[in-house]
């Protein structure tokens, strides 16, 4: 089975590859450390080191805050952080410059794999959430490295696929492999396809120990100050195609009962600034682009935030947050973002990404689902006119994240000793 999947790696990764240089076209993040993609990139020097892999964006808020935690304990060893998308490789690179050396992860093809992990020689390499690539966790095994899956998740129908697959993938927990769950489901599921119970371990979500940064809420405060005043302001944060239309849309209705209202749009992925730009011209809707590093006229109701590593400031110039992702089929953005900041959370159903902290924080009082435009600007305008209820909602909301802290620090407790044991990675 491990001899067929390898085989087959090759022509998956070159589909992969081909997929990366035609979204370059729109977006020239892709056609970065291209050679990576296959392992290529510099030794690293300094001894073996530290690796974590977040796959995206969101997993790299999660990954930067256990970084901190190993790099506080470990301040000579090396730290390679590796993700698979040009926003995940932008973000980790701002909140880390050359104190972390930050690349793709190489295609799980035997040999880019080896030649990968032959340059950053790992001791202690941690997997955020759920990717289970083979020959990337065997040959990390094999060169004497201790592998973590930190923040593990894993849905009911992915163990059902899983399955299939038989000894493929109950090959992965043969080594010394630590499971450090979210959940007691996900540990069971994590046991359901070949992981030791003995070294699986309910560990909690380390989402919820975003350090959002001591300079946010001074620096929102001083975005509205400068830029746009004391209007009402809402944000729609990671917004997809087809949900700017529909946020778009809820804000018309807003600005029907708030005409001085503003909404700061955020696209997810900068390839679409410029087509969201078009959409709103198209729209005869006035905007002003971040970009352009203007204050907002009264008259203008939305501010396109087309720059890169702002969007937690912004949210902290916000009255109202909405979390996009969610209101289109792509499961759902981090809510805990804003949550974090005392902001009241708006958030469309398809929430399947993160499920669980969805439905924690709206049994909580601390968020509201809103299922389409017309939902949207009625839970704007309602939070807009009761500055009670939205106090409420964001101590709520602040109460959740804090309550849930603590997942980093009991995972550092639970591999330090087995790291610490582990043998140099041979090169």
């Amino acid at each position: 089975m491990r001899l067929l999947y390898s085989l087959l790696t090759y022509p998956a990764a070159a589909v992969a590859f081909a997929a990366v240089l035609w979204r370059g076209r729109g977006d020239r993040g892709y056609w970065n450390g291209l050679g990576e993609r296959f392992g290529f990139g510099a030794a690293l020097g300094g001894g073996p080191s530290i690796w974590l892999h977040a796959v995206s964006l969101g997993e790299v808020a999660a990954a930067a805050v256990v970084v901190r935690a190993l790099r506080a304990r470990h301040p000579r060893t090396p730290f390679v952080l590796t993700t698979a998308t040009p926003t995940g490789r932008a973000r980790a690179q701002a909140l880390f410059g050359d104190a972390v050396d930050v690349r793709y992860a190489p295609y799980d093809t035997p040999d880019s794999v080896a030649r990968f992990i032959a340059r950053v020689r790992p001791r202690l390499a941690i997997v955020m959430e759920t990717e289970l690539w083979p020959n990337l966790f065997r040959e990390t095994e094999r060169r004497g490295a201790l592998l973590v899956l930190a923040s593990a998740r894993l849905s009911q129908r992915s163990v059902s696929r899983y399955r299939r697959f038989g000894a493929l993938f109950r090959g992965l927990f043969r080594g010394r492999l630590i499971v450090a769950a979210q959940s007691a489901e996900d540990a069971a599921r994590f046991i359901a396809i070949g992981a030791d119970p003995g070294r699986t371990h309910v560990m909690g979500n380390a989402k919820f120990d975003i350090d959002v940064g001591a300079g946010v809420a001074a620096r929102g405060a001083a975005y509205r100050a400068a830029l746009f005043g004391p209007r009402p302001v809402w944000i729609a944060g990671s917004t997809h195609a087809g949900e700017e239309e529909q946020v778009l849309d809820a804000h018309a209705r807003v600005c029907g009962r708030y005409p001085d209202a503003l909404l700061l749009l955020a696209p997810r992925h900068p390839n679409r600034f410029e087509g969201v730009a078009q959409l709103l011209a198209r729209r005869g809707v006035r905007f002003v682009r971040r970009s352009a590093g203007i204050a907002v006229p009264s008259e203008a109701p939305v501010l396109l935030l087309d720059t890169l590593g702002e969007l937690l400031d912004f949210y902290a110039s916000a009255d109202v947050a909405f979390v996009g992702g969610s209101l289109v089929p792509i499961g759902g953005h981090n809510l805990l973002e804003p949550a974090a900041l005392g902001l009241p959370v708006l958030t469309g159903p398809a929430q399947f990404n993160g499920r669980e902290i969805a439905q924690l924080l709206l049994r909580l009082g601390a968020a509201r689902e809103v299922g389409n435009a017309a939902a949207l600007a009625a839970a704007v305008e309602l939070l807009f006119e009761d500055p009670a209820a939205r106090r409420a909602a964001g101590a709520a909301a602040r109460g959740v994240v804090d309550a849930n802290r603590g997942s980093v620090a009991r995972l550092i407790d639970l591999i330090e000793p087995p790291a610490a044991a582990s043998p140099s990675a041979r090169s």
